[in-house]
């Protein structure tokens, strides 16, 4: 993320699933989607490849040690794009630690793939599977930074929003 000016602030969206959804979409291509967990290397190196265009740092100001522990912790759910050589194209991150209710904590594909539908391919598998465990709801937040298609997206997903606010970027 780029360090805030004094006073600068970004809308951030709040939105929630609070119903199985509604879409369905069959395979794309060669490409695969699986629940993994990842070491913290390849994490990471995902992690980057998906969010440095939109300022994700949270991970990466984590500790080692701490990170280390979420990964291998219960508590994340990770689904993995793949890509049909096996390289990883995409994630789709939630955080189960405060069952019954999920949070989307990261998702997206990296800059080469996106525009052919795969996000939304691996958004909906990714929800779909949460949703078995029958959460009262999954919700995220969204700002100003995130990719201009993010939120037609979770909207086409079932997503609404239910709070808007402008607050201070650094805590993002």
């Amino acid at each position: 993320m780029t360090p805030s000016t004094p006073g600068q602030t970004i809308t951030v969206r709040y939105l929630e699933l609070r119903r199985a959804p509604a879409h369905a979409i069959d395979g794309s291509g060669a490409q695969r989607i699986a629940l993994e967990q990842l070491a913290r290397s390849d994490y990471l190196a995902l992690y980057r490849r998906v969010g440095e265009s939109v300022r994700w740092d949270q991970r990466l100001r984590m500790r080692a040690s701490d990170l280390d522990a979420l990964l291998a912790g219960g508590s994340l759910h990770i689904y993995v794009l793949r890509s049909a050589t096996g390289q990883a194209i995409g994630l789709c991150e939630f955080d189960r630690s405060r069952l019954p209710e999920i949070e989307l904590k990261n998702f997206g594909v990296v800059p080469e793939a996106q525009g052919r539908g795969l996000g939304r391919w691996l958004l909906a598998v990714a929800l779909r599977q949460e949703w078995q465990s029958t959460p009262t709801r999954i919700w995220l937040h969204t700002d100003d930074w995130d990719h201009p298609a993010a939120i037609r997206l979770y909207e086409w997903a079932g997503f609404q929003v239910y709070q808007i606010r402008d607050q201070d970027p650094a805590p993002l």
